[in-house]
Formats: C-alpha cells, structure tokens, sequence
C-alpha cells in the first residue's frame, strides 16, 4: 500500500473487526473531556440531589403529607434516570457508539421513555394539588389525602411502563417503517424509530400535563395574590404589626413568582424542544442531525437534575417542615 495515499482504514469503526460496525465520529480529546465532564456532573446531580429529596421526605416525620409523597415519587424517578439512563447515555453520546448490547439498548430505551414520564406526570399532579390548596384551603385536606396521592403514583408509573415496554416490545413503533430501520442498523448503533401514529400519542402525553401547568400556576399565583391582598388590606387595621406584615406579604409574592416562574420555564425548556422536534421530524423523514438529537435529549435528562432544586429547595413549606 503506498503510503502516501489515504488507506480506507481512516474511517473509525464502533468494531474494528466486525464487518457490520456502524461508523464512529470520535470528539477530540478537548472537547470529549468537557462532554464528559457536563453530562457527567447532570447525573451527579440528579443523583445526589433527589436522594436528598427522597431522604428528607422518609425521614423526617413533618415532611410526611400527600403532597410531598408525590415529591418523593418524583425524586425517585429523576433519581433513577440518573443512575440508569444518564450514565449509558453519556457513553453513547460522546463515543457515538453503543458498547452495551442490542438487548440493553431497547430495555435502556424503555427505562429513558418510563423515568421520563414518570418525572412528567407527576409535575401535573403537584400543579393541581396546589390548585386545590390555594382555591379550596379547608376542604383540601378531606380532597387530597394519602390515599389519593398514592392513587396518583400509581397512575404514573403504571401507565408509564405499561405504554413504553408494550410499544417497544411488541415493534408497534417501527410499524411502517421497517426499510428504514433495516437501513439503519448497525453493530454498536442504539437508535428507536417511532411511526407518525405513536409519536402523536407521545407528544400527547407530554402535551396534556404541560397544558394543565401552563393553565393551572397562573391562576395559582393569582389566587395566592389575591388572598395575600386581603390579608393585608386586614393587617391594616393593626398597625402596630402593619408594616413588618407588609413586609412578609411582600416577600412571599416574590418567592412566590419567582418560584413559579422558575418551574414553568423550567419544565417548558427542557422538554417542550425534545418533543416538538421528535413531532416535526417523524412527518419530515427523520432529518434532525444527531448531535442536534442528543443535545435535546440532554437538555431533557437535565430536568431531573434541576427538579429537586426547584420542587424541593425553592419552596419554603419543604425548606422548613411544618410544625
């Protein structure tokens, strides 16, 4: 072989010896350490931060209500994305291949969909127990009580895993798209084509709670300003304590927004640009870049890291238990 000439041996292989091999893009290794280094400290995070979570809550007694149950559930599956989903998803990310076997690509691709909607579905219910908080304070405890709020874990892990390990399972999402499956298989890809018909049922199930978010904290956050208003307008009457009043009402409505604010753009953010693409692209062929796939993904797999900041540290009823 001349050596001045370009072997085809320049092209990298996920396995050098294996004639079936999907193409490796390898990062230089500037840019792979820092990948490493960001993905790897989301998982961290999403690790340890909802172990805190998940611990506060079963530990201290104070901290055992409906509503932060339903907190703990969320925790455990953020907690469980970054233990098993985050870790293998690095690898594939940043070494373009899959090292984990083809029957552990399609179970890790169920544990990504269930832990995802899992931490999903849950958002949903905490919006609407804090609804009926805020609209119907007296009548709540007898509305949203322990065994509604396991009703509500229930339903989401249920119907998490159900849909996802029947839609894999069974190949209902490659329906209709078997040439292109067969087209992109490869020793060492790890990919998972959905038809157009399930992609809308997924998108669906992210639409539906995000719907109820956008719809419900905004009122939320009236009611609360609202009734913080006539407390005050109240307070009023006393002066001797009118004024430091004044000013823990005014405190609370900025916690309050900002809170809020924080957990809508949160949520939105990180898996609103997921879905719309995954939407668009199974009516377009498929066309969206793969580092453009795996940064979405990645910003979505950091909501679990953000969560317990946002659930847990950010609101004040679980930064001080109630007495």
């Amino acid at each position: 072989m001349s050596g001045d000439q370009a072997p085809p041996a320049a092209v990298r292989l996920c396995y050098e010896n294996l004639n079936w091999s999907c193409v490796k893009a390898p990062y230089a290794p500037g840019p792979r350490l820092v990948l490493y280094l960001v993905f790897g400290s989301g998982a961290v995070l999403a690790v340890f931060g909802n172990l805190l979570v998940m611990t506060s809550i079963l530990h201290f007694k104070q901290l055992h209500s409906p509503a932060n149950f339903l907190l703990a559930s969320l925790a455990c599956a953020d907690f469980l994305v970054g233990t098993t989903v985050m870790p293998f998803s690095m690898v594939r990310s940043v070494e373009s291949c899959w090292y984990f076997g083809d029957a552990y690509c399609k179970f890790h691709y169920c544990l990504d969909g269930t832990f995802c909607y899992c931490s999903v579905f849950p958002l949903c219910f905490i919006s609407i127990n804090r609804y009926i908080t805020v609209t119907d304070p007296l009548v709540y405890p007898t509305r949203f009580t322990f065994s509604v709020s396991g009703m509500c874990i229930g339903f989401s892990w249920l119907l998490a895993i159900i849909y996802i390990f029947s839609l894999l399972y069974t190949g209902a999402n490659e329906a209709g798209l078997e040439e292109l499956v067969s087209a992109l298989t490869c020793v060492g890809g790890c990919q998972i084509a959905v038809n157009q018909s399930w992609v809308l049922i997924d998108f669906l199930l992210f639409f539906i709670p995000a719907l109820v978010m956008i719809t419900v904290y905004p009122k939320i956050f009236l009611i609360a300003k609202q009734q913080a208003r006539k407390i005050e307008s109240l307070s009023n009457k006393t002066a001797k304590s009118s004024n430091s009043y004044k000013d823990r009402v005014a405190k609370r409505e900025r916690k309050a927004a900002t809170t809020l604010g924080i957990t809508v753009i949160a949520f939105l953010i990180s898996w609103l640009p997921y879905f719309i693409d995954s939407f668009i692209d199974a009516f377009l062929g498929f066309i969206t870049p793969t580092y453009v796939y795996e940064i979405l993904v990645w910003i979505a797999y950091y909501n679990s890291a953000m969560n317990p900041l946002i659930y847990a540290f950010f609101y004040p009823w679980f930064e001080k238990p109630s007495n």
